[in-house]
């Protein structure tokens, strides 16, 4: 089941959908969706790799755009939106502590999230509800998320077809540890906070 999704996925890439797909994904994990952009960016690269860079680019965009969505929420949305999505990730219990790091650290908390795969839609949606600084949220949306994207994009530029390989031989391998790695993510969320 797995390799038909990975499949499926790098069948965007064959389609002149695939970066406005990219996109979207990027935008909605950044706000609400649970499925990071991730699985989309690297599938759409690795079909082309001379286009990497640029997929990394539109996937930045999308998340920033999509985080500044997220912050919408917080801000304007919380009691109507902010708190059910919160509550989809267990951590609406937390909500007082995520208001304490945004105190303590501000754009390092953003940053962070953004970088790891923490889901970064709790932080957003945080950050507008605490009504962080909004240039500062903007600033370290754009910095930890093009590093992110930019990061990945870069490996691929550079070794494309070995890493399709490496990709499509350990495929299941890889797709066990990106699971354990997002659901780490959301454990050590619980357990920082």
């Amino acid at each position: 089941m797995l390799r038909r999704l990975y499949d499926w996925v790098l069948h965007w890439a064959e389609t002149p959908y695939g970066s406005w797909a990219l996109f979207l994904l990027a935008f909605a994990e950044s706000s609400f969706f649970p499925i990071p952009p991730d699985v989309l960016l690297i599938a759409l690269a690795i079909s082309i790799p001379t286009r990497s860079l640029r997929y990394a680019l539109i996937c930045s965009a999308g998340s920033v755009l999509g985080g500044i969505g997220g912050y919408a929420i917080g801000y304007n949305f919380m009691d109507l939106l902010g708190f059910h999505i919160l509550n989809f990730y267990g951590l609406t219990d937390k909500y007082n502590t995520l208001g304490a790091l945004y105190n303590q650290y501000n754009a390092w908390a953003v940053g962070i999230a953004g970088f790891t795969p923490i889901p970064y839609k709790v932080f957003t949606i945080s950050a507008g509800a605490f009504k962080i600084n909004f240039p500062i949220f903007l600033l370290a949306s754009v910095v930890s998320r093009s590093a992110r994207f930019f990061l990945v994009g870069l490996l691929i530029y550079l070794f494309g077809k070995s890493i399709r390989v490496l990709i499509d031989r350990y495929f299941n391998i890889l797709a066990v540890v990106f699971v354990i790695l997002l659901v780490g993510g959301a454990i050590l969320i619980k357990w920082l906070i």
